[in-house]
């Protein structure tokens, strides 16, 4: 009667326990989606009527301090805007980014969607979000940039992980043998 019900419970606590201590220094540069996109790919093709361009083997894409890595790219843009959305695929597929206070934010994942007019990153596939040595892992992982908002899901048998490191401490100055005696 109460499995349901815990299970859920766990569920919740993992990711409210993930938004307290890691989405305060998740910030992205709000910089990147500015600059150029450079993207670099072994072959390339594009469906021009349906706007759907994709970029395969060996795939990076760059973006000012953001960077993803995949087999397969496939960039989808909107009729009737200029807004893309970024779906990549590998084994896993990567995508890096510098926050605003210097560190690294690292996603991996089966499948990554970057929609960069709405500020989301949703992975999904084995997911896993690194930050400053801790991390989140589940199935769907979904970040929003602008709100710094996570939500991580798992399958039905399985659970949302998280490892929180502990901020290290700064270290004493050793003390030299005539100060110890």
């Amino acid at each position: 009667m109460y499995k349901p019900f815990t299970k859920k419970l766990k569920a919740s606590l993992a990711c409210i326990t993930a938004a307290i201590l890691l989405i305060p220094a998740v910030n992205a540069e709000k910089f990147d989606v500015d600059q150029e996109i450079k993207i670099s790919s072994s072959r390339q093709a594009a469906d021009l009527k349906n706007k759907i361009f994709s970029y395969i083997d060996n795939v990076i894409i760059s973006q000012g301090t953001l960077t993803i890595n995949a087999e397969l790219v496939q960039v989808i843009a909107q009729a009737d805007s200029e807004d893309k959305i970024y779906i990549a695929k590998g084994s896993p597929a990567t995508f890096e980014q510098t926050l605003e206070d210097g560190s690294p934010i690292n996603l991996q994942a089966n499948e990554i969607r970057y929609e960069p007019a709405k500020s989301i990153v949703i992975i999904s596939g084995n997911a896993l979000l690194t930050q400053e040595g801790s991390e989140v892992s589940g199935n769907k992982i979904t970040y929003n940039f602008e709100t710094e908002y996570v939500n991580a899901e798992s399958l039905e048998n399985t659970v949302v992980e998280t490892v929180l490191q502990p901020k290290s401490k700064p270290e004493l100055p050793k003390k030299s043998k005539e100060q110890q005696n």
